[in-house]
């Protein structure tokens, strides 16, 4: 995102959410994202294909497998709380922490920071011909 557009979003109004390890940060305003059925509105899969970033979802963000499965680093308090099928769900991811929740089930519920990782071993490197493009963290 441009910094024109960045200063046209009200700071109260700033969704910013941090993907690593790629690194990449995108910015919009909230309840603007456009749906395109990828998981909930607003989930982390949501904010990812609206922005290009790639976020592995092979049941098409339908909450019927894990591949989408993420790490919430900062912003926890922003994000809706995990239904029954999303709980049931990541009980058969591997991994999983506290911290633990499916991109296509998270949604981002308010403005503010979210830092999210994709775990290296969640990683497809091919998907949906679409070849994966995150750097390794050494």
């Amino acid at each position: 995102m441009s910094n024109a557009t960045r200063s046209t979003i009200a700071p109260e109004k700033l969704v910013r959410v941090t993907f690593l390890p790629e690194g990449r940060t995108v910015e919009f305003e909230f309840g603007t994202l456009p749906y395109e059925h990828h998981g909930k509105p607003m989930s982390f899969l949501d904010v990812a294909q609206n922005f290009g970033v790639f976020l592995d979802h092979a049941c098409g963000g339908a909450c019927a497998c894990t591949t989408c499965h993420l790490w919430i680093r900062e912003g926890a308090s922003g994000i809706g709380e995990a239904d029954d099928d999303e709980l049931d769900r990541l009980d058969m991811a591997a991994d999983q922490q506290l911290n633990s929740r499916l991109g296509c089930q998270a949604v981002i519920t308010r403005p503010g920071n979210y830092v999210v990782e994709i775990p290296s071993w969640n990683r497809n490197y091919v998907s949906e011909g679409k070849p994966l493009t995150l750097a390794e963290n050494k």
